[in-house]
């Protein structure tokens, strides 16, 4: 009783405090709340929504239990989960946060995962895309691409290390695990794909404009959260617990030698990675591996921006976040970690020689086996609002034709 009514006192007291906030510096939240609207419009909305429509269309057609048949002696063995879990992990990667969690707690509601392994599952396959990772964050902030190779590297480790060791989360289920074993059976898969086809009868127009509508349902959620922590991140900056926060981890920093510098961009990136990310970059007194070693760790730990938004769309089935929580930790360690082994044999070794700075000329045309990846982030940041601006358009002329029939 006592616990819960000062879990009370806390969520009141913060939420007052942030109100006071927004009334004593106004200008400097409207320039934030601009910032997070300008990401979601620009980068966020555009890239997600066709992964997510497709993601709904092929869960509806069956081809992801067609998928899981296929991949179940390689998901089950290394991470104890579904045969589909295989899928969530590429579109994960593919598309970055947080579709992992959107397509296992879509699973999870189909009944194709228990609640155990929809919670191994989330746990790995939230994951920055490789866009965001090369265009955004090294050629975008730290105008150098060749550093992308060490920061996707740690980070894909880093999740895959995650994955090997939530397998032992909730070993009381080794029975069901091992009862789940058999041998691939392309037949049975095909037969799989097509039971599932014929259970979900809706007809082809209705399940796109059903995956049009729930993936943008999510989208504006998203966007939303995106908003707010921008918003967060900027009034904590300026009511000075950002500088309370980072005098604090500068002792832990002066222990592993990384610069007191770093503390406060590190803060930032606690709450939201692209802020967190550039704010690294721009650290004068840092080397360039400290600097990956932070933006590791960062991208690793998603930031409570991307946590909130996994724990909304979480919240809508049984499965629990504290397991996702506590594997956004490890991931941050161990993606800095990585970071660090691999800075000299692979970063040193191969790229080092090729350059005498730590820049490149800004969105230069880098190319890296025939794809500019700098081109593709500008035509993200050109198109982005269109896409936006046709889908929303969609997505209100499908809610009005639903409203009328209903």
């Amino acid at each position: 009783m006592l616990k819960s009514k000062l879990k009370t006192m806390f969520l009141a007291i913060s939420v007052t405090i942030m109100a006071a906030s927004l009334i004593a510096f106004p200008q400097e939240a409207f320039e934030a709340s601009i910032r997070g609207l300008n990401m979601w419009w620009e980068i966020v909305f555009p890239s997600l929504l066709p992964f997510f429509i497709v993601s709904e269309m092929l869960i509806g057609f069956g081809v992801v239990k067609f998928i899981g048949v296929l991949l179940e002696p390689l998901m089950r063995p290394l991470f104890r989960v579904p045969g589909a879990g295989g899928f969530v992990w590429a579109m994960g990667m593919a598309s970055g946060y947080p579709s992992g969690a959107k397509l296992t707690a879509r699973l999870r509601q189909e009944g194709q995962l228990s609640r155990l392994e929809a919670e191994r599952l989330v746990c790995f396959t939230n994951s920055s895309n490789p866009l965001f990772i090369f265009g955004a964050v090294s050629v975008g902030f730290f105008y150098n691409v060749r550093l992308g190779v060490i920061l996707a590297l740690a980070h894909y480790l880093g999740n895959i290390t995650v994955g090997l060791i939530m397998r032992f989360y909730g070993t009381k289920e080794n029975l069901r695990s091992r009862s789940n074993e058999r041998r691939v059976s392309i037949r049975e898969a095909f037969s799989i794909l097509h039971q599932t086809r014929l259970k979900d009868n809706r007809p082809i127009g209705k399940l796109l404009g059903d995956a049009v509508m729930s993936s943008i349902q999510t989208l504006l959620m998203i966007g939303g959260f995106i908003i707010l922590f921008s918003v967060v991140n900027k009034l904590l900056f300026h009511l000075k617990v950002t500088a309370l926060l980072a005098g604090v981890l500068e002792l832990l920093f002066g222990l592993l030698h990384i610069p007191a510098q770093l503390s406060i961009p590190f803060i930032s990136g606690l709450f939201e990675i692209t802020l967190g990310s550039q704010m690294t970059s721009q650290v004068e007194g840092a080397t360039l591996m400290q600097q990956a070693i932070i933006t590791s760790v960062i991208l690793g730990f998603s930031g409570f921006s991307v946590q909130a938004q996994v724990a909304s769309i979480l919240a809508q089935t049984d499965i629990r976040f504290k397991p996702f929580f506590i594997a956004r930790i490890l991931h941050g360690c161990f993606a800095g970690v990585y970071a660090m082994l691999l800075w000299d044999p692979v970063y040193n070794r191969f790229f080092h020689n090729d350059e005498t700075s730590n820049s490149l000329p800004v969105m230069s045309q880098i190319t890296e086996g025939g794809w500019k990846i700098a081109e593709w982030h500008n035509y993200l940041v050109f198109a982005g609002p269109a896409i936006t601006i046709v889908s929303l358009c969609a997505y209100i002329f499908l809610y009005s034709r639903r409203s009328q029939k209903t």
